[in-house]
């Protein structure tokens, strides 16, 4: 007799039901995924481990408010990713792990640092539409360029233009926010 699979919509109603299976296949299927995510923003695996589970939670906790609208991958994403930020708004030493990915000048190291969770969501609805998609989608939610491109109806080298200018775009961003934070003092 074979193991018994379960479709994405049993797994999802197991979980809502609080079935201990169903919630151990959902983890087991999507935890890698999340991980690696996790692991983008910190090097530090116990943390990202930390971020990845409290995420989790969330996800079994809230999910029968999935709707079915999207993809439940990216509702699981979306929910770890705020896992992510509550994490980075309690400690914002780690915050400019989420804006880019090269380490940079340590003067703007020290920028990031001082730079709220927030600040930044605005600073990203400043850039152009188009690169602040390809820039949510990269930086944030960890897809490639080829998925992006794919998402987008653009070439994968487009999407890394975007990108491109868009880091271009966040870093004269955070430079004005640290002059205008420097003022302030």
């Amino acid at each position: 007799m074979g193991i018994k699979t379960y479709n994405e919509q049993e797994v999802i109603l197991g979980c809502a039901s609080n079935n201990r299976k169903h919630q151990e296949i959902l983890y087991k299927k999507f935890f890698p995924k999340m991980m690696q995510m996790c692991m983008r923003y910190t090097s530090d695996q116990d943390k990202a481990m930390q971020v990845c589970n409290d995420g989790f939670l969330k996800v079994f906790k809230n999910i029968s408010q999935f709707q079915n609208k999207g993809s439940f991958e990216g509702w699981i994403r979306r929910i770890v990713f705020h896992s992510l930020s509550d994490f980075f708004k309690h400690e914002k030493k780690y915050l400019h792990f989420m804006v880019f990915e090269e380490k940079e000048k340590s003067s703007q190291q020290n920028a990031l640092d001082q730079i709220y969770y927030d600040d930044l969501l605005k600073m990203i609805n400043e850039l152009p539409a188009a690169s602040a998609n390809v820039f949510r989608l990269y930086a944030v939610e960890g897809y490639k360029h080829k998925e992006i491109a794919e998402a987008m109806n653009i070439s994968i080298g487009t999407s890394k233009w975007h990108l491109s200018e868009a880091r271009k775009k966040m870093k004269e961003l955070i430079f004005k926010y640290q002059q205008k934070s420097n003022y302030a003092r």
